[in-house]
């Protein structure tokens, strides 16, 4: 047997896997994700190495392999649990070896820590008046200007000593050989809130939340690790819920991971945990630098802090006495990578959950269908949160607005004549505005009116999308260009934008409420570090009267004096070549509502759509998503979808597309009879292959089928049982290496589609 192993988990070294023989006595010993301890290199050093893969026959020359020379005794350390992980990960969600090593082990290379230095004056009042008189004496310019600023304070950044006194090292060399100042060093945490107060202060919780704590608790200190999903609706107090848990797990000498989608990881929401829990937090975020990044990593590693909150990344924080994984807003698309591998957060923290002996917390207004049906068959406990936990608070009152009657009724505005009512009545009281449309940009596309042919990205087969009055953006690639004078295809003039988005509609309500301050909240305005938080902040302090935007303002922010929110488009989503645009639509929805009211005076919701029928627009204002739940899970049986079923997505990918339609054809076909040579053999056996229930569609052009000048064709695998559809896949796969065109074209899988 051969163990294939990286010798550092400094992950540069992930890039190479090192071969070696596993002698007979340690056989037993060795396993995915044990430490073992190698002779390396050309002096034969001994290191500590883990293996990430054990197999029959060696990848290199047997005479040059060398043997593991001992293995460590004991449970996995975090590392080699992480890498257990990784090999899991690998095995549910496709891609090589070190593509998922380099998912839970990220942290690259090291980075030098930050270190503050301060310049110490050594020197008594007398002395120090000396030394000034001395500096004039001498005309010791940088000397004099150090020494004076020292009367003011006897200690001094250096930062500040170099760029306000304009002080150099080889002015501050003399000072220090003399004894009359010391440099002294201290080392910096990056990306740090700050030093954090750990009040302790526990909030009263209501008769809801506490059965929920409880019920945690009960299942939790008699040995149960299992996963529970608390289902409450906008505003009920999950966070609350959430420290509670936290607390408790603590209390027991364990460390905690919290998830937050990186739209919601706001300063407003990790104020929330710094308040209680102070400085035993470290945070993670996209927008943290690599050395920021790198020093909260090593501050959970060290066991200097017990909770990491983060995004889908800090479900990998290098915790050895892990007890509980919270996932906040579960429902969102952003716990999906879009990377190879393409993880879920939600299985894979159940994965680490079982190799840590931790449990696994969901929280969502709008649960995802996955994770309602499994509450619902018995694979996780339930808990609800029904009523908001703000003493008199309510959910808003909701209308729905359908924009085709006013459209007949003879308004040609964007506001209805609902909306722009509550807008007024809100504005003369005081009170704040929140309008979503789930588009940024200025319109939605641009045509010529004369052709009716939209102008197209070069690159991509979407339209462009106008931002300001000249520039046109494609959101797939990046590719900008001014607006042509006259059509490319006719050479008409008459070129006009389509649809709104979050820019056109800043400006129309500026023109419809001259007085009002107005915000911008979207991709484009928070491109720059801070400027997310910045823009909360003055909408928090209420420097602005309305605040436009796409997602980002729906996810969980809290805003006490928005008494108004206006849905512009809600059925925009609705309309997305996708099986999960209903269920997407009313989590949009839900979300986007739960924003106004959370505070003392009630909240107005209004919903403009083109659909108003749909039972994804009336539940979501109705706030009900067992209705929801129920029409929607229904659809879900007679079409055959998730989580009904399980289905699985293979992809191809090439910048020729001859190549991938005959790759994508090829795989099909070989995979078709593979499948009903096996069907066949299930049969015999005496089994019915219906209940398999496999099914092969495809292969199909992407929903965008060319994206940076490259052509996607997708292949769709369905079937009652995951772990068939696995091997169904691997066998895809394999039977794609041996295609003619397997080397211009990349295959890849996704087994949560």
């Amino acid at each position: 047997m051969y163990a294939k192993v990286i010798v550092d988990i400094s992950a540069s070294s992930v890039d190479r896997i090192f071969e070696y023989r596993i002698p007979a006595r340690l056989e037993a010993d060795v396993r995915i994700g044990s430490c073992v301890h190698v002779p390396f290199g050309q002096g034969n050093r001994q290191r500590s190495a883990y293996v990430v893969e054990i197999c029959e026959e060696p990848e290199f020359d047997p005479e040059k392999i060398k043997d593991i020379l001992s293995c460590d005794d004991g449970s996995l350390g975090v590392q080699s649990q992480l890498i257990v992980l990784a090999k899991w990960i690998r095995e549910n969600y496709g891609g090589t070896m070190n593509q998922a090593l380099k998912t839970v082990l990220p942290v690259k290379q090291k980075i030098r820590p930050q270190e503050k230095k301060t310049i110490l004056c050594l020197l008594d009042q007398d002395a120090l008046e000396a030394a000034i008189r001395e500096a004039e004496r001498k005309k010791y310019r940088a000397r004099l200007r150090l020494l004076t600023e020292f009367r003011l304070a006897r200690a001094i950044p250096l930062e500040i000593a170099r760029t306000q006194l304009h002080i150099s090292d080889s002015s501050l060399e003399p000072l220090l050989e003399d004894g009359t100042i010391r440099m002294e060093k201290e080392t910096v945490i990056r990306g740090s809130c700050g030093a954090g107060q750990d009040t302790g202060k526990k909030p009263v919780l209501n008769e809801e939340q506490a059965l929920a704590v409880s019920d945690f608790r009960a299942e939790y200190d008699a040995g149960i690790r299992g996963t529970r999903l608390i289902c409450g609706v906008t505003g009920s107090g999950k966070t609350e819920v959430y420290m509670e848990l936290m607390d408790h797990v603590l209390s027991q000498g364990k460390q905690v991971i919290l998830l937050i989608p990186e739209i919601s990881l706001t300063y407003q929401t990790v104020m929330r945990f710094y308040r209680r829990f102070g400085d035993r937090i470290a945070i993670l975020n996209s927008r943290l630098s690599a050395g920021e990044r790198y020093d909260q990593w090593m501050r959970a590693q060290k066991g200097e802090v017990s909770i990491m909150i983060g995004p889908r990344s800090a479900l990998f924080a290098p915790f050895d006495r892990l007890g509980l994984i919270i996932i906040d807003e579960e429902h969102e698309n952003a716990y999906k990578s879009e990377n190879v591998p393409r993880y879920h957060a939600r299985e894979t923290a159940e994965a680490r959950a079982r190799l840590s002996g931790a449990c696994v917390v969901l929280g969502s207004a709008t649960p995802s269908m996955e994770s309602f049906f499994r509450a619902e068959s018995g694979k996780y406990s339930l808990s609800r949160l029904t009523g908001r936990a703000v003493p008199g608070s309510v959910l808003p009152q909701t209308e729905i607005v359908d924009m085709r009657e006013e459209l007949a009724g003879g308004n040609r505005s964007i506001f209805s004549r609902t909306l722009h009512r509550h807008i007024e009545t809100a504005l003369k009281s005081g009170e704040q505005v929140m309008l979503f449309i789930n588009r940024r940009g200025y319109a939605g596309f641009i045509s010529c009116r004369s052709c009716g042919k939209p102008l197209h990205c070069p690159h991509c087969d979407v339209s462009l999308t106008l931002h300001g009055k000249k520039r046109l953006v494609c959101h797939y690639c990046g590719y900008e260009t001014e607006l042509p004078q006259t059509c490319p295809a006719c050479g008409s003039r008459y070129l006009a934008g389509f649809g709104t988005g979050t820019q056109k509609l800043a400006w129309m309500t500026e023109k419809e409420f001259p007085g009002a301050r107005i915000l911008r909240m979207d991709a484009d305005t928070t491109r720059k570090k801070g400027s997310l938080e910045e823009i909360l902040e003055q909408f928090s302090e209420h420097e602005a009267d309305i605040l436009i935007g796409t997602q980002m303002i729906v996810k969980g922010h809290d805003f006490p004096a928005v008494t108004v929110m206006g849905i512009m488009a809600a059925d925009m989503s609705l309309n997305t070549p996708d099986y999960r645009s209903s269920e997407r639509t009313f989590s949009l929805i839900t979300q986007a509502a739960g924003r106004a009211g959370r505070g003392e005076k009630p909240g107005h919701v209004v919903i403009q759509t083109y659909m108003p029928d749909h039972y994804a627009v009336q539940t979501a204002a109705a706030q009900d998503y067992d209705a929801f739940y129920r029409a929607e899970i229904a659809y879900r049986r007679i079409s055959g979808y998730p989580p009904v079923c399980a289905m699985m997505e293979i992809r191809f990918q090439s910048p020729d597309e001859v190549a991938v339609i005959r790759m994508a054809e090829g795989t099909a076909e070989l995979l078709r009879r593979g499948v009903e040579k096996s069907l066949e053999s299930v049969a015999k056996r005496g089994e019915d292959p219906a209940e398999y229930g496999i099914e092969i569609i495809g292969p199909a052009d992407a929903p965008v089928y060319r994206v940076k000048d490259v052509y996607r064709k997708m292949l769709y695998i369905k079937g009652m049982k995951y772990d068939i559809l696995l091997k169904i896949r691997n066998y895809a796969l394999k039977m794609a290496q041996k295609l003619p065109d397997a080397g211009k074209v990349a295959v890849s899988c996704d087994t949560d589609v």
